[in-house]
Formats: structure tokens, sequence, C-alpha cells
């Protein structure tokens, strides 16, 4: 099921993905009978299937459960424990990979093997000819990519857990990747793998400004990240301009592979590349500094798509026009789709799954629930997880304008799982459904790989509530939402809290120590993967409380009836996201205050 070709064929790149596309249906049958012809004797599958007369799609379809990561979560920890890898996979699961989902605060494992390095290698060579398609001229340069590793894990099995980047850039089919020269890097491997990220990040951008003459596009996997980037070389361009004019590497780059790699593309001083950089990083304004900095970009290649939407402003103030490309939707538990139209305006990003990569059903979600996405997460929990498996359909039965939750079986031990991605499909191309990514399902807020649902950010603000406001301050929290706040790098969570004394109706007396302590109560509360954004990437900012006056969660009600909401069924959103919510919210703020430390985080052993 994993199609061989070179990738700088773009011709036969693009005929192969016309075979996948044209014979989706005939693709998608074959993927479940191998998945069943391999695994159908591990532990997990005898529960249900009864051996050769079940190894058909219909059989699956009506014993296999759909099932959430809770319930597929013991196996893997077995797994994880040291028991044999045949409970989900005939195949060796050779590592686990953490998804920024979170599992009573811990990580979700997903397994993986060997194979599936095979499988996401060859995803990635797709992009290229679809990129060669309507970009002339990859070839003749580099593309400045800020790529980076994230902390592991050993599990007590010997097995290392690890983010699916982590792993992919660790493994061999990176490091000893054949030529390929539409994807020549700026980047040393050694600067990507460097386990220290302001390391990494400065001696990555130092190289990209060293070989700006031969940067062809710019970006890196995440808005987000790539927005961080720019922060980074906004402080420190005077020490990367200095680096360049003097030949050599400032002395706190300390790792060792880093230097070497990068002294090689530095080759000596170089003055007036110095002058010319520092010269456009000096004016005034950075508005379209990437493609000052970098003349020859085409585009900026980051996924906008998701919560990562939310940077598409900023990104278009520093790009100067430079297309915004999201090439691909991936996740942990798997390699979905790639966008067939890469120079799309970033709001119609549309992705194309590959029929080949995992075997997909979808389960329809009710589209009144998204009809007002743009206003306010408002997710109710209890009737996204009601399971209606008899409406389940397959890839190529699905129904364009509607929404649905993508299940997924996979060649690594994952059987009819929900991921909890929201799509919508948009048409099709050929036989293959094109989708447009809508949301995670129950996430309220997300600022980086950060996934906070409306019961993590309940049980947070629950136990500020109780250990910082009610002994000594007698004060009521009566009423909260909050808001992802991306105006300045990094974002951050704000929390908007009605606040009245326990006593009388007079305006709230507010302690600057006290509120900065739920602030921090907050923090602390939230999951492994914040904590770790906020401690060791220090991709988050800290997190900000901003106290309202009393009655104003009665005029953000007004608000919303007066947008369509129901007066009956009304219940406060947890998350707003519209301009309005946000004005009539942010023009009562009575106080404000932020987290004055950074939440504990270690990577935690992941026992049962």
């Amino acid at each position: 099921m994993i199609p061989s070709y070179d990738p700088n064929d773009t011709e036969a790149g693009l005929k192969l993905l016309e075979d996948l596309t044209s014979n989706a249906e005939a693709i998608q049958e074959q993927v479940l009978h191998e998945i069943l012809s391999q695994n159908s004797g591990t532990q997990y599958l005898r529960a249900f299937l009864d051996g050769e007369s079940d190894k058909n799609q219909q059989s699956f379809k009506n014993k296999v459960p759909v099932v959430n990561y809770d319930d597929i979560k013991p196996f893997i920890q077995r797994i994880a424990d040291g028991e044999s890898s045949d409970i989900v996979s005939v195949q060796p699961i050779t590592e686990l990979l953490t998804s920024s989902g979170t599992s009573a605060g811990k990580p979700k494992l997903m397994p993986s093997t060997a194979k599936e390095l095979d499988r996401k290698t060859f995803f990635y060579s797709m992009l290229v000819p679809v990129m060669n398609k309507y970009v002339n001229g990859l070839g003749e340069g580099k593309g400045m990519y800020l790529l980076f590793i994230k902390p592991e894990i050993k599990t007590p099995s010997g097995l290392m857990a690890r983010p699916v980047l982590t792993s992919y850039y660790k493994s061999q089919h990176f490091r000893n990747r054949p030529f390929n020269k539409y994807n020549i890097y700026t980047s040393p491997d050694q600067t990507i793998l460097c386990q220290d990220s302001k390391q990494s990040m400065y001696c990555q951008l130092l190289c990209g400004l060293v070989q700006r003459s031969h940067v062809l596009r710019v970006g890196a996997v995440f808005a987000s990240a790539f927005l961080r980037a720019v922060k980074f070389l906004e402080d420190h361009y005077k020490e990367l301009c200095a680096d360049i004019r003097t030949g050599t590497i400032t002395s706190w780059i300390t790792d060792s592979a880093c230097r070497d790699s990068v002294l090689l593309i530095l080759e000596g001083p170089n003055q007036e590349l110095a002058d010319e950089i520092e010269s456009e990083c000096a004016e005034k304004s950075w508005e379209g500094i990437l493609r000052r900095l970098w003349p020859k970009a085409k585009y900026v290649e980051v996924i906008v798509t998701g919560s990562m939407a939310q940077y598409i402003p900023t990104l278009e103030f520093y790009s100067g026009g430079l297309p915004l490309v999201s090439t691909m939707y991936a996740s942990s538990e798997c390699y979905f789709g790639i966008n067939l139209n890469p120079l799309c305006d970033p709001s119609d990003v549309s992705y194309t799954l590959l029929p080949n990569m995992a075997y997909f059903e979808f389960l329809p979600v009710d589209d009144k629930s998204h009809e007002e996405i743009h206003f306010a997460s408002q997710s109710n929990a209890e009737d996204d997880d009601s399971i209606k498996e008899d409406l389940i359909v397959d890839l190529v039965n699905v129904e364009v304008g509607r929404y649905y939750e993508i299940v997924i079986t996979t060649f690594t031990g994952l059987y009819r799982y929900r991921v909890g991605d929201i799509l919508k499909v948009t048409g099709f191309y050929n036989k293959a459904p094109q989708f447009r990514f809508v949301e995670r399902r129950n996430v309220v807020l997300s600022i980086d790989t950060d996934k906070t649902s409306e019961e993590d950010l309940l049980n947070a603000v629950t136990q500020a509530k109780l250990n910082h406001l009610q002994q000594p301050s007698s004060l009521l929290l009566t009423e909260y939402t909050s808001y992802a706040d991306t105006s300045s790098i990094p974002g951050h969570y704000v929390l908007f809290w009605e606040l009245k004394p326990r006593y009388n109706n007079d305006p709230p007396k507010l302690d600057d120590k006290t509120m900065e302590k739920c602030c921090s109560e907050v923090e602390d509360r939230l999951d492994y993967v914040y904590r770790r954004c906020r401690n060791k990437d220090k991709s988050i900012g800290p997190l900000e409380i901003r106290v309202v006056s009393l009655g104003t969660f009665d005029l953000l009600m007004d608000f919303c009836v007066s947008q369509g909401s129901s007066v009956n069924q009304y219940k406060t959103p947890r998350c707003v996201k519209s301009g309005g919510a946000l004005e009539i919210l942010d023009s009562r703020v009575i106080g404000r205050f932020f987290s004055q430390r950074v939440p504990q985080w270690e990577p935690l052993g992941l026992d049962s």
C-alpha cells in the first residue's frame, strides 16, 4: 500500500495522485483487508472477530466498536509497561507517539511501527509534486524551514514516547534521506536535532540569514512556531548580524554539533551581508520583513487551519504579500491528507485524504452545532459522545456540505478510533473527498500544540476559586469565560471573571497577590502539554485574568441572543471568539492580573 516513485519526478508524482484519488473506494477496501489480514489475530481484535469468516468489511463494521482514547488506553498502557505488541499489532511497536491531547492530565499515547515511518516518508514525498505544479523553480534553491524536536519520555517497557515530529526528525528516514533537489534545507540536521530550543532557533535563523540569497520558501510546521521565530529574530538580530559580520558564533551556543555545523555555513566574516540584514531589521516597521530579508522567497509554508487560523493576520503583516501555504493535515494518530490547491486563500484550504494512509470512516455531526463556530465554542460533551454507529459512512460516501468526525483504523493498532477532529466536506477530487478542518472536538482554548477542553478549564478555575477566593478574600466567582489572545507573541490564555463580594453588592476589592495566585493556580491545574508549552517550549505566555464589572455577563447574554442564540437554551460560552463579544468584555474590565511564575513541568513517567 506504499507506492514507490522518485520525488524528483513531478510528472510521476502527479500521476500517482490521480491514481490514488481515482480509485479511492477500491484502495480503502484493500487497506482494511490488509489491516485485518495482518492483525485479526491480535488480542484486541480477537475479542470481536471470529477467525477467517470475519475478515471482511461488513463483519468489521458490525462487530468492532467505535472507541475513544479511554477505551483503548488500558491496551496501550500494557504495551508501555512491557507487554507484547501483539495486544494490538502483529508488527512490533517500536515507539509511542504522544498526542497533543491528554487523558487524566498526561499525553495520550499512540502506537507506531517501523513500517509507519515508510508511510510518512511517502506522504511527505507527495507534497513535492503538488507544490511544483503551482510554483516554478523550487529545485533551484533552498527552504528555510524552522524545525524542532521536543522532549521524549522512556516508558517502563523501554519504548520511547515522543511527539510525532520528533519521532520523524530523529528517524533514519529523515537523517539519511536521499537527495531531493526540491527539499534542501538551510538548517543543518544538527541544528534541528539540538535539544536546546533556544540554541536551535538561533542557529537555524543564522543559517537562514547567511543563505538568504538561496532561500525560495520559508516556514515552520505551525504558524505559532513560525511567529515565535520572527519574534526571536526581532529580539536577536543585532547579535545574529554580529556573528555574520565576524564569521563567529556567540559564546552562549554551547552545543558543539550546532557550532561546528553552523561554522561550515558561515565560511568566515561577511560585513556586507551583515549590514544589509541589520539595515532591514532596524527599520521602524517590520511589515513585510519576510519578503525584505528573503527577497527570492515564493511563499510561507505553515499550517494555518484550525486553531492556527488565529495567526493569519499577523503572518500577513510580516509576509509582505507572500502566499500562506498550508500543505498537509496530519496528527499523531495518522497522516491524513494534502492540500491540492496550495496557493488558495488560507480560509479556503481543504485537504484531500489519501486513501492508502489508513481506513477512514466518518461519524455525522449535527450541522447546527457548527453554524456559529465563529462566535464561540459551546460544544455539548454529552451530545458529542453519543455514537450512532449505524450512521457512520465510508470515505467515498460522505456528502458535500456535511460535518463529520473522522474515525480511523490504522496499520499500527488503532481500530475505529475517534480522532476528535470535526471536518466539513467541501467537494471531491476525482473519487476522493476534500475536507475543511473545522475544530478539535471539545477544545475551547489553543495557542500552540496545547488543547484545553471545557472540562480542563472548569477544573482549573474551580481549584483556583476554592484555594484563593473563598478565604481570605470572600469573593464569589459568578461567571467566567476565556479567550486565546494572540495579539502578542507568544500568545496567552485570558480568563474573564465576574466577581462579587460574598456579603454585599459593592464593587469587589481586588488584591493583586490573591489574583496573581489565582492565575498561577489555574496554570498549575492545566494539563501536561500546556505546562510544557509554558515551561519548556516558552510557546505560551503567562495566563491573564481580567476581572469585569458586575452585570457584564448579562450584557454578553443579551449580545448572544441578538446574534440568534435561544434565550431558553443559552449557556455562557466558555470561550469567546467574536469581536462583538470581546468588545463587551474588554470594555468592562476593572482589573488585569498575570501569573508571576511558570507552572512546574518535567517529563513524567507514563506508568498507569
